[in-house]
């Protein structure tokens, strides 16, 4: 297939002074209705649910990991069995992340925040306790240690394009160096050209690769958007990439929740119009408003899988958590008036049950809630954006939703 076979159209003008949009990606497994929620499932799968249940909830795609199923079980597996979606039976478009993140942060044992300073830089308190630096970068690529038997790997942005396209994905990213708000200005501004230069050879390879595997579905090449905190280097990463030959934008990196939609606006304001834009790693209810209005299409993120196997619930008023004693004789809907399968299925009390008694069942259908949640949520963007009615949606929805906490059911 060809690029023309990977397209976006915008279908609705953004309102007032935001710069929210829907639209449609169309990939060779299917469109995509934005803005929506990309599930993650890391390693082919999102943990503790069936793909068909993730269909049933709503996903339009989902997102796996370049880096860990180069690890485990393989690319070239995954591209014999005719590629991610029919090696996880997903019926829908996927995405594969470059890889770079897990690469820069389990490689190397960091803190929360993630640095990928040189060995000349200093970096001992981004450091984990009792953790080493397993990962080094250089202007070639990354050395790293895997997390799961201390074997040693490389990752070019070249080599990064090879498991990708082997992965088989729709839409794939660009490899880049992370780095974190601990870092100095002056990498920052290193890294970032680091991250430029790699962008070019991904580019090169993606295309050759392309050619080369002409029988294959086309994949969709995003460029990844870095520059921390700083205006002048956000906006510069956003104009040097956006002339490039991307067919799309992912914008990742360290940076303050905070400051989330004054950021992405710096970037949005930069890249072209007529290319969709996915925000790496935002999944919280009220940071997928701030994307929305800045101009994000897709988001992924593990939050709604990674908080439900601890029991914690998304309604329209925040979180709770099902272990709460008062649930223990509930028995009302997990969610009242919710129509996941979930809650028009399965009690407060059951739930608060398979929590306690540590049932696996437990992780699977608090997933499937949490998930058509988040999903149903941006989905419901979608349709006010197309409507006009976005904005009144936001002030309501938020009006009551109170984050952190564990709130009312």
């Amino acid at each position: 297939m060809s690029k023309s076979d990977f397209s976006f159209d915008v279908v609705s003008q953004p309102e007032r002074s935001s710069s929210a949009r829907a639209g449609t990606i169309n990939t060779p497994h299917g469109q995509i209705q934005t803005p929506a929620f990309i599930p993650v499932g890391t390693k082919a799968t999102v943990k503790s649910v069936m793909p068909e249940s993730m269909k049933e909830l709503g996903s339009q795609a989902l997102l796996a990991n370049a880096y860990h199923l180069y690890l485990q079980p393989g690319a070239d597996i995954v591209d014999a069995a005719g590629g991610l979606s029919k090696f996880m039976n997903w019926p829908g478009p996927t995405f594969t992340d470059s890889g770079g993140f897990q690469v820069m942060s389990l490689g190397a044992g960091f803190k929360k925040v993630l640095a990928m300073e040189t060995d000349t830089v200093q970096s001992d308190d981004v450091i984990a306790e009792n953790k080493t630096r397993l990962a080094h970068v250089d202007d070639d690529g990354v050395t790293f240690k895997s997390h799961l038997d201390g074997t040693m790997h490389r990752f070019t942005p070249e080599f990064s394009m090879q498991v990708q396209h082997q992965l088989g994905a729709d839409i794939i990213f660009a490899f880049d160096e992370l780095t974190t708000l601990m870092n100095t200005r002056e990498y920052q501004v290193m890294s970032l050209e680091r991250t430029r230069l790699w962008a070019i050879r991904c580019i090169e390879e993606h295309n050759k690769l392309t050619a080369d595997r002409s029988t294959k579905p086309y994949q969709a090449l995003f460029g990844v958007i870095q520059g921390a905190q700083y205006e002048d280097l956000r906006r510069k990463a956003a104009s040097d990439l956006g002339a490039m030959d991307f067919d799309g934008y992912g914008i990742g990196g360290a940076l303050d929740k905070h400051e989330l939609g004054t950021i992405v606006s710096w970037v949005t304001e930069e890249l072209p119009l007529a290319r969709p834009r996915h925000l790496l790693g935002i999944g919280e209810p009220e940071d997928l408003f701030v994307g929305v209005e800045a101009g994000i299409d897709t988001f992924d993120c593990v939050s709604a899988s990674r908080v439900a196997r601890n029991a914690a619930v998304y309604n329209n008023f925040g979180r709770f958590n099902i272990t709460n004693a008062k649930y223990r004789r509930s028995f009302d809907p997990l969610v009242d008036g919710c129509e996941c399968y979930t809650c028009t299925h399965y009690t407060q009390a059951y739930l608060h049950h398979l929590v306690h008694a540590k049932e696996l069942l437990a992780s699977t259908l608090l997933t499937i809630h949490n998930e058509h949640f988040i999903v149903g949520l941006v989905a419901k963007m979608r349709q006010t954006l197309i409507d006009g009615s976005f904005h009144e949606f936001k002030t309501e929805f938020m009006g009551r939703y109170q984050r952190p906490g564990l709130t009312k059911s």
